[in-house]
């Protein structure tokens, strides 16, 4: 399978993740390849791939946005601690999902622990990034991640 086709495969199955995960109205720009390192916005997840589809998911967002998202999923709002584990979680159904979703085609795939990353940060690598921009009703705008394996 070409890379594109394959990226193309990872951010369907992704969005359809995300979807059946967050009980709120999702829409998306046009991805687009990075050619520059990405600094995240203090407040992200990340998720790695590991068997046969390899990469890292980060979703990344602000803290106001996490919290938005947090308190339309459970009612109540979230800060500290809580926000970091919620993120680690949504991240881990998210990405849980898109990897059951991808295994039900035949493929060897399992996913990595969460990290919670906070504070300034950047991403900077050889591997591709594809940038994702989310629009979550009443929750904000995100980012999402792919960062490849080739």
């Amino acid at each position: 399978m070409k890379l594109t086709s394959s990226i193309t495969d990872l951010l369907h199955h992704f969005m359809t993740a995300l979807k059946g995960v967050v009980p709120l109205s999702v829409t998306h720009d046009e991805p687009t390849l990075l050619r520059e390192p990405y600094e995240h916005q203090h407040f992200s997840v990340s998720i790695g791939m590991t068997g046969d589809v390899q990469g890292r998911f980060v979703i990344d967002g602000n803290e106001k946005n996490f919290q938005s998202l947090a308190a339309s999923m459970f009612g109540m709002p979230l800060t500290g601690e809580m926000l970091e584990s919620f993120a680690g979680e949504l991240g881990n159904m998210i990405v849980g999902n898109l990897a059951t979703s991808i295994a039900r085609s035949g493929h060897n795939v399992d996913i990595t622990t969460p990290t919670v990353m906070t504070g300034k940060a950047g991403i900077i690598g050889n591997n591709p990034v594809i940038k994702l921009p989310l629009t979550v009703k009443d929750a904000g705008r995100f980012n999402v991640l792919l960062v490849t394996v080739p």
